[in-house]
């Protein structure tokens, strides 16, 4: 009789695991501790993935494994195969080896805590400072669907901002969501700070996705400083964490959100960058064995981000609203790369600051011209929408004319259009940098901003 060696061993394997895991329990039992709990063994660690055979048929994806090797770490399940699941650990895969128990953990669930306002957290859920953090009563799913299209209410009023450009040319309301598309190095993180200081909120959540840990320290001690860390919760996932690190943090900031809002507060949910996020979610789909498609992207990363922003906006009747700023960063000012491209297809709005403005040091460099708020006609008075169109056909006059104003070329008299968007454009970009009381005050300063020179010279000798 021939034996087949190869089912053999495997059969053996089966036999040894089934032993294993009972003594596990016997042994759990008698020592008073859990004795449910499964483990799986490691067969192969490969491109950056772990293969753990023995939990098929009890996992799911997103359950987490903690693997014990020369020092415990944690993996997220991220695919499932005939005969193993696969992993993406947390941590550095130094010391790993074939045989290693994987201890299988349930889909995480976060309780947050009021207590959790003015701390920074990880994406875990947990302070970063090491010190126990506080668990609220209610258990939440990171990853849930949306509410409902019929339950939601549609935008709320207009929010002060303190920044004349957000209180005239691009309002924002209550619910609303808008892209703030930017290149490296343009003033992005300090415009974040800003309005997590000055706009009008109950709460801020921060998501700092993929950012590099000297800049996290920075947004929260100098850029958001204690004023604004008072009323704020952050969550942070640096550079060098791994993807899945990344997206659970991401995911925890919109639950943390979505908690406060289920409260009927108003909360500002400031996120940086959902483009890191989705080199996160990329990187996750294509080591599961997804099929990359428009530059490298898997589909499945389009519906992430749909996911992740249908999850804020306006809140059902009863609750309060998520009003989100979703941060992209576009390399080389393109604005129809895939993640940008999608993005501005699925907000309310989207703010452009552009390099060639931060370069000659106004802030915040807003391209007023390529930004646009979708609240707008409906957020502004007729008499208001009137000024803002004044206001945008006199900068687009300016800047199609810009290069004939700078060489000289232009005749004073040759288009009375481009002589009165010559005569008011340094009072428009003074104002654009303004800070402001209220949306009503940002409305006076672009009046007069808007104003012929003859006519200012006449007010300030009164």
């Amino acid at each position: 009789m021939k034996i087949n060696f190869k089912v053999e061993n495997k059969l053996n394997w089966c036999v040894n695991l089934m032993n294993m895991k009972f003594n596990d329990i016997v042994n759990g039992v008698a020592a008073g501790t859990s004795a449910h709990q499964l483990w799986g063994s490691v067969v192969a660690i490969e491109r950056g993935v772990i293969h753990i055979a023995g939990l098929r048929s009890l996992a799911r994806i997103g359950d987490r494994v903690e693997i014990h090797g020369q020092a415990p770490s944690f993996g997220e399940i991220i695919a499932i195969r005939d005969d193993f699941v696969l992993a993406m650990p947390d941590s550095s895969m130094n010391g790993m080896s074939p045989g290693d128990r994987a201890y299988l953990h349930a889909s995480k669930e976060v309780r947050p805590s009021n207590a959790w306002v003015g701390n920074v957290m990880n994406c875990d859920g947990a302070f970063t400072d090491g010190r126990p953090t506080p668990q609220g009563e209610r258990a939440m799913m990171i990853n849930p669907l949306g509410p409902s299209i019929t339950g939601r209410r549609g935008l709320g009023e207009r929010l002060n901002t303190q920044m004349a450009p957000f209180d005239t040319f691009l309002p924002i309301c209550k619910g609303q969501r808008i892209g703030l598309f930017a290149g490296s190095g343009v003033g992005k993180s300090m415009l974040v700070g800003e309005l997590a200081k000055g706009m009008e909120a109950d709460i801020v959540i921060v998501a700092l996705i993929g950012e590099r840990s000297r800049e996290v320290r920075e947004f929260v001690t100098e850029t958001l400083g204690v004023e604004g860390l008072a009323r704020a919760v952050v969550f942070a996932s640096t550079c060098e964490e791994p993807a899945p690190s990344k997206r659970r943090c991401a995911l925890m900031a919109i639950t943390a959100a979505e908690y406060f809002r289920d409260q009927g507060l108003h909360v500002l949910l400031l996120f940086d960058s959902i483009t890191r996020f989705a080199d996160a979610h990329r990187e996750i789909a294509l080591t599961a064995g997804e099929t990359p498609s428009l530059r490298a992207y898997p589909p499945s990363t389009f519906r992430a981000i749909a996911s992740l922003a249908e999850r804020t906006g306006p809140g059902a009747q009863g609750s309060g609203d998520i009003t989100a700023i979703f941060s992209v960063l576009v390399a080389g000012s393109d604005m129809d790369e895939p993640v940008a491209d999608m993005v501005r297809s699925i907000l309310d709005g989207h703010v452009v600051l552009d390099r060639e403005i931060s370069e000659r040091g106004r802030f915040p460099a807003i391209n007023i011209r390529r930004s646009v708020s979708r609240s707008l006609p409906k957020a502004a008075s007729d008499d208001e929408n009137a000024l803002l169109a004044e206001a945008r056909t006199l900068i687009s006059a300016y800047d199609d004319a810009s290069a004939m104003i700078q060489t000289g070329l232009y005749a004073t008299g040759s288009d009375p259009v481009i002589d009165r968007a010559i005569d008011v454009w340094p009072q428009l970009e003074a104002f654009i940098s303004e800070q402001a009381e209220s949306c009503a005050a940002s409305f006076e300063k672009l009046k007069t901003a808007l104003a012929p020179s003859s006519q200012r010279e006449e007010q300030s000798d009164l």
